[in-house]
């Protein structure tokens, strides 16, 4: 059993950053993939962003490349996803996940166990 925690969401203006975090609590492993995804008002949740446990393979959708970077430190259990040049078009609630297996492909919602409750992010132009 894995709780995972995001915080850092808010109201920023386009063109400005924020600093998403998630934290995991309770049987927490060093050996899983860790991944953010958003949901925008009446639309599907889809991919942002995943990081494997070592830390040397990250993977981002293509609206986000360049301007968001995740990172994780398994020491503290924690992912956290800095967004920069943000737009309007990225405001959505933002959840991170955790997928405790050995490995697969981390860009697919199915392949996660564990999510958080979101934290919402809201761009204004």
């Amino acid at each position: 059993q894995v709780q995972l925690v995001e915080s850092g969401g808010g109201l920023v203006q386009a063109g400005g950053s924020l600093r998403l975090s998630c934290a995991a609590s309770g049987r927490t492993s060093s050996s899983y993939a860790m991944g953010w995804f958003r949901q925008a008002p009446g639309k599907e949740r889809q991919f942002v962003a995943a990081i494997r446990w070592s830390g040397s393979s990250t993977y981002y959708t293509g609206s986000v490349k360049g301007r968001f970077t995740i990172s994780r430190d398994n020491a503290k259990n924690t992912v956290t996803l800095q967004m920069n040049s943000l737009k309007p078009e990225d405001t959505a609630v933002y959840y991170c996940a955790a997928d405790t297996r050995a490995d697969g492909p981390i860009w697919e919602q199915r392949e996660y166990e564990y999510w958080g409750q979101g934290t919402q992010v809201t761009v204004s132009s």
